[in-house]
């Protein structure tokens, strides 16, 4: 439980991939979360897919919110841990579970006194959607302290090169919220039909769960997050560290919600099919992104690692065999999108044909982005293992905004809500152009002090 790897030495492909794959199995069960929600709330109603979908966006800003301490917390654990310095390490997790713990609590606030105002921002124009919509996000905000506090557990453990843990307690996690969700949902025996209410009460149930595990192991085995001090008094300097390079990441991944949230107001004038359609389309789409992560992570810590022991070339040579991959990965998931889409979209609305016929053309269009999402998602996480966060939020954030206008008049045309998946589409194929010319140009440029 307490495998430490030292990702400066030895074949670099392999030790990415051995890396990478229980990240990447970590991603896919937090995909899987989302999933189940929706494929029993798919049984339940559309209605249900929608008003989940929509509370969904808020569950999406705090996980953005989470990366400030988890991107600045897993980026110096990897360099420190390159140059030898475990007790700069241990600091550095102390005080990224301070803030994110601080950051946590205020966002549970905010969702809770203002959740009819959030919901009531996507003009829903079905009461029954934005009830459900709201009990959802209410109980979201209660337990979404221990959706903060697990990706920082994870990604300690995996700037050490020890991606086995996070995942082997992750699965657990999901197992158990497969478990408890038709329970909650439909009801068994004494215990009540909750509906939509249940399945965020089994969401929540399950990371409460979750941050247990990981609490037990950090215990038990003595972890490298085991000794945290969240009860002493933070030092400002390393904090300060830490939001230098999270915030970048937060912004870009905080402000595609957004964005996201708007393109939904645009999509909501299509009606509540439209709504529903773009969140199960979404969540089938993060088959690609989910699994880029993974390896984004893995090349993340690899070339931290190897910036810490200056070791120039290899990570020159780690960023080729990495993308090489996530091309790979790419070009089949486009395969599946694109050809696999009315299976796919079966699955979650097996009864509903207008949302089958609408969420195959949205699988189509989005499938032509899929391998330049997994090369910018990949090199993304190069940028993040030098410490230079910046590069990648300014690619993502303005080339995300101009979906809002692009959005706007492609579906005021022929295409109607197409033009909306089109807008996303195309801007996720310039973003993976811009970034990967950006990488290899700062590689030419990049010297090692």
């Amino acid at each position: 439980m307490n495998d430490i790897t030292n990702l400066t030495e030895g074949k670099i492909r392999s030790t990415l991939v051995k890396l990478a794959l229980p990240i990447m199995g970590t991603g896919f069960i937090h995909m899987a979360y989302n999933l189940t929600d929706i494929i029993w709330l798919g049984r339940l109603s559309t209605e249900a897919v929608a008003a989940a979908g929509a509370a969904g966006f808020y569950l999406w800003l705090g996980t953005s919110l989470v990366m400030i301490s988890q991107v600045g917390v897993g980026v110096n654990v990897a360099q420190c841990y390159g140059k030898g310095d475990m007790e700069s390490a241990k600091k550095y997790i102390s005080n990224g579970f301070q803030l994110d713990f601080f950051i946590a609590l205020m966002y549970s606030l905010f969702l809770i006194l203002f959740r009819h105002q959030l919901i009531g921002f996507f003009n829903l124009q079905d009461e029954n959607v934005i009830k459900m919509s709201v009990d959802y996000l209410t109980i979201i905000g209660i337990g979404i302290t221990f959706h903060f506090l697990n990706p920082i557990f994870s990604a300690t453990l995996n700037s050490t090169g020890n991606s086995i843990t996070p995942f082997k307690i992750n699965t657990i996690g999901l197992i158990a919220n497969i478990i408890i969700d038709p329970i909650l949902i439909f009801g068994l025996g004494p215990i009540p039909s909750l509906g939509i209410k249940g399945a965020a009460l089994a969401t929540i149930s399950a990371q409460f769960f979750v941050t247990m595990i990981f609490i037990f192991i950090g215990k038990t085995y003595g972890t490298i997050y085991s000794h945290i001090k969240l009860f002493v008094k933070p030092d400002m300097e390393i904090i300060k560290n830490i939001v230098k390079l999270g915030i970048p990441p937060f912004l870009q991944s905080g402000l595609h919600a957004a964005i996201n949230m708007v393109i939904t107001k645009i999509v909501a004038g299509f009606g509540p099919v439209a709504v529903a359609v773009q969140s199960i389309g979404s969540n089938i789409e993060s088959l690609t992104w989910m699994t880029a992560d993974g390896f984004s992570s893995a090349i993340s810590a690899f070339t931290g690692q190897n910036y810490g022991a200056k070791k120039l070339e290899r990570i020159k040579e780690g960023y080729i065999q990495g993308i090489q991959i996530l091309g790979g990965i790419g070009i089949l998931t486009t395969v599946l999108l694109i050809f696999g889409a009315e299976i796919l979209f079966t699955i979650f609305v097996p009864n509903d044909p207008a949302a089958i016929r609408e969420g195959i053309i949205y699988l189509r269009i989005l499938g032509l982005s899929q391998f330049f999402m997994s090369i910018e998602i990949g090199t993304t996480g190069a940028f993040n293992g030098l410490g230079r966060t910046l590069p990648p939020t300014v690619n993502g954030v303005v080339l995300n905004a101009l979906r809002i206008p692009a959005a706007i008049f492609l579906s005021s045309t022929a295409l109607g809500l197409s033009g909306v998946w089109f807008s996303i589409s195309i801007s996720s194929i310039f973003k993976g152009i811009i970034l990967f010319i950006w990488f290899r140009s700062t590689l030419k440029h990049l010297s090692i002090k």
